[in-house]
C-alpha cells in the first residue's frame, strides 16, 4: 500500500509538471500583470479592460460578515497589487457598508466587521497593514436608495477605494 502511494504521488508530480510545460508564460487570461521591477508606467488598477482589478466591491448577505469564496480572486489580485506596489505607497482604504435595515449604531458596527474581513483577507495574503485602512459608513452611503430586496443587496458590500 506505501508503494501505491509513493507510485500515485510520483504520477501526479509528473502530471503536474507536464501540464505547467504546455502552458505559455506570457499568457495572463486577460488579466494585468504587476511587474515588480518596473517603474509602474502601467498601471493595472486604471485599466477598465482589467476584468479581476476592475472589480472593487465585495458583497456580502444579510446580517453577516463573511467573505464568499466566489471573491477569493478578487481579494488575491488587489493583493498582489498591494504587494507589488508597496515601495510606491499604494493605499487603500476599505469601505464597509449596510443596508438600511437596523439601527445607525448596529448597522456601523455590521459595516466595520466588513471592512475589516476584507482588511483580514488581505494581510493574510502578505498586504502591509500600512497599506490597509478599515472604514464603516453603515447605511449612509446607500449604492442604491430603493427599498426592495435587490437593492438591500447592492448596498451590503464592502468597496475598496485607492489613494
Amino acid at each position: 500500500m506505501l508503494n501505491f502511494i509513493k507510485v500515485f504521488a510520483l504520477a501526479l508530480f509528473v502530471i503536474t509538471i507536464s501540464a505547467c510545460s504546455s502552458v505559455k508564460l506570457d499568457d495572463t487570461n486577460g488579466v494585468a500583470s504587476v511587474n515588480a521591477n518596473s517603474s509602474m508606467s502601467y498601471d493595472p488598477i486604471s485599466d477598465p479592460k482589467s476584468s479581476v482589478y476592475g472589480k472593487r466591491v465585495i458583497y456580502f448577505e444579510l446580517d453577516s460578515y463573511s467573505i464568499n469564496p466566489k471573491y477569493v480572486s478578487v481579494i488575491s489580485a488587489h493583493a498582489e497589487y498591494l504587494k507589488f506596489t508597496k515601495a510606491h505607497k499604494a493605499h487603500i482604504i476599505i469601505q464597509g457598508n449596510t443596508d438600511d435595515r437596523g439601527t445607525t449604531e448596529y448597522n456601523l458596527a455590521l459595516g466595520q466587521r466588513r471592512s475589516d474581513a476584507v482588511r483580514r483577507a488581505l494581510m493574510a495574503q502578505g498586504v502591509s497593514e500600512s497599506q490597509i485602512e478599515a472604514v464603516s459608513f453603515g447605511k449612509e452611503k446607500p449604492a442604491n436608495p430603493a427599498q426592495t430586496e435587490a437593492a438591500y443587496q447592492e448596498n451590503r458590500r464592502a468597496e475598496f477605494v485607492y489613494q
